[in-house]
């Protein structure tokens, strides 16, 4: 419990310098936030544009389906806002410079999410709660304090299960040469997934949604409780509560797996001989980048530039 504290302080203290850094540009972070608003919206403009050829989808209104929307973006919202820059670790593999945090004194998942905070994504968050606020009040919503515990608690665990999702689908970099491409196919599409009911799609996208990347715990199912309406699919009612259970079960998986692998990559100094070529590569333009110059062992002055 005392790692877990430290780590968290650790966090919260490099994301202030970083908040700190960018707020000496406050135009800069306004616009680029508004730019994200807007961006962001258009998502939902497809989902107006649907609604106005059907007038229900699957059974779903439109508010309904604003409701799925709104929990959704802004359960990705937080997880983009905290490990989004989960993107850049195919970079650190290819380049070497993993091997940098491996030898540093604190966990390797932490330093990779602590490179770097963009403020400019709270406005996708934004955008999703004004949704979100917006299609709650169009609904007759019969307020219950469950009904409002699970809507309170559906982003949070929605953004822990998208978070955990995205570390474990990005491990597969320890493995490839870059896996961009197969993170964004479960994150970024596993958000629009989310973001419709889960009875549109065929059997096999709903049973992979709701049991290999359970992309359905994120808004179908609280949707489905704080709506008080029965799942048209037939399965059990005490799914729409699993949600937290999902979330943690999902952070466990990834945990377990980049802690796996990432203690388990091999540094150069002891890389498998199919790995060799490239660490032999990327070792090579370290070195020759900081090999000191050849007046610097010869003994001779440095040249009148060096010395200035």
């Amino acid at each position: 419990m005392g790692d877990l504290l430290d780590a968290l302080g650790l966090y919260a203290r490099l994301v202030r310098a970083r908040v700190r850094a960018q707020l000496q540009y406050r135009g800069s972070v306004v616009i680029e936030t508004v730019a994200v608003v807007i961006g962001t919206f258009f998502d939902f403009v497809v989902i107006l544009i649907l609604f106005t050829n059907v007038p229900r989808l699957a059974d779903w209104s439109l508010w309904e389906v604003a409701l799925l929307y709104g929990i959704a973006t802004l359960s990705f919202a937080l997880t983009d806002l905290v490990v989004g820059h989960l993107d850049l670790f195919p970079q650190l593999i290819r380049d070497g410079n993993f091997d940098l945090v491996l030898v540093r004194p604190r966990t390797t998942l932490l330093q990779i999410v602590t490179r770097d905070f963009q403020l400019r994504r709270l406005g996708k968050a934004l955008q999703g709660l004004v949704i979100l606020a917006y299609a709650v009040s169009q609904l007759p919503i019969a307020w219950t304090p469950d009904r409002v515990i699970v809507l309170g608690i559906a982003p949070i665990a929605g953004a822990v299960i998208f978070g955990g999702v995205w570390v474990a689908v990005i491990s597969v970099s320890f493995w490839t040469v870059d896996a961009n491409e197969v993170a964004n196919a479960f994150t970024y599409g596993g958000q629009t997934l989310a973001q419709y009911p889960m009875n549109i799609y065929d059997r096999w996208m709903r049973r992979f949604l709701a049991y290999v990347i359970p992309t359905a715990f994120v808004s179908y199912f609280p949707a489905l409780y704080v709506l008080g309406r029965p799942d048209p699919l037939g399965l059990p009612q005490w799914l729409q509560l699993a949600s937290p259970a999902v979330a943690v079960a999902v952070l466990v998986a990834a945990g377990t797996v980049w802690g796996f692998r990432s203690s388990t990559w091999p540094m150069c100094a002891r890389t498998s001989a199919s790995a060799a070529p490239l660490c032999a590569r990327s070792t090579g333009s370290r070195s020759r980048s900081s090999a000191a110059p050849s007046w610097a062992t010869s003994g001779r002055t440095a040249p009148a530039s060096r010395r200035r």
